[in-house]
């Protein structure tokens, strides 16, 4: 993959590419905290195989948030805003083969967040792909792993010629980028789908109630995780490039 280079600007644009990486890593942290809060403290748990089905959906919304937003987060942090703060230190070829691991892992967990939410669906009696947050979902996993693949091909194996990847890394970059706000606006929906589902009845879960305002936060701090990912990167010149 070729390799970014800075925009003019120098210090002053290193600074705020440095100070946005590192709130999307403690906003990264944040989000999976307080996921792994709701999930196990008020919904009682997560599980893959349950007779408490709902222990099965609680495995969604932790994978998915783990595999497409905090995962693939690190994945485009680590190959578009690491030359920033360390060139000397992590290699190009060192930073290409992390962002390719990660956004495989990403990849995985996503995929079993999709099959917790199918198992779910199918012990539970619910049909599936019934919302717009699960045809999204489905599109944002599957633009994922096509996104991946033709990656892995262009810039891996086999490999294209270097003036076709010098002509594709743009597109890769913002496709890529893409992708994440996908999963990122999708996260929103999942989160005000679910909350949705338990304020009404039988549940019938307090509006202002500790849960309700968890879930928004959390809501919340995904989104922001988004906006200091994107911020992040966008301060590097994805027009200019050398070949691999």
């Amino acid at each position: 993959m070729p390799q970014l280079k800075a925009r003019d600007g120098g210090a002053g644009a290193s600074a705020r590419v440095g100070a946005f990486t590192l709130l999307a890593h403690v906003l990264a942290v944040a989000a999976v905290a307080l996921v792994l809060l709701w999930c196990i403290h008020f919904r009682g748990g997560l599980a893959l195989r349950s007779h408490d089905k709902q222990l099965i959906f609680n495995a969604h919304p932790v994978l998915m948030l783990l595999g497409l937003v905090v995962v693939a987060a690190e994945a485009i942090l680590c190959y578009r805003s690491l030359p920033w703060a360390t060139p000397q230190l992590v290699s190009r070829d060192a930073r290409k083969k992390a962002h390719l691991a990660l956004h495989a892992v990403g990849l995985a967990l996503g995929g079993l967040g999709i099959y917790a939410v199918f198992k779910f669906h199918v012990e539970a009696g619910i049909p599936n792909l019934y919302s717009l947050h699960s045809w999204i979902g489905v599109t944002t996993i599957s633009l994922y792993a096509l996104h991946w693949l033709t990656a892995f091909v262009t810039f891996f194996f086999p490999g294209a010629s270097p003036a076709t990847r010098r002509s594709a890394v743009p597109w890769h970059a913002l496709l890529g980028l893409l992708v994440f706000a996908l999963a990122v606006g999708n996260a929103q929906l999942g989160f005000l789908e679910k909350l949705t589902f338990l304020q009404a009845p039988p549940v019938r879960l307090a509006k202002y109630g500790a849960e309700a305002l968890l879930v928004n936060f959390t809501a919340l701090v995904v989104l922001l995780l988004g906006v200091a990912v994107v911020v992040a990167t966008a301060n590097v010149d994805s027009t200019r490039y050398t070949a691999m």
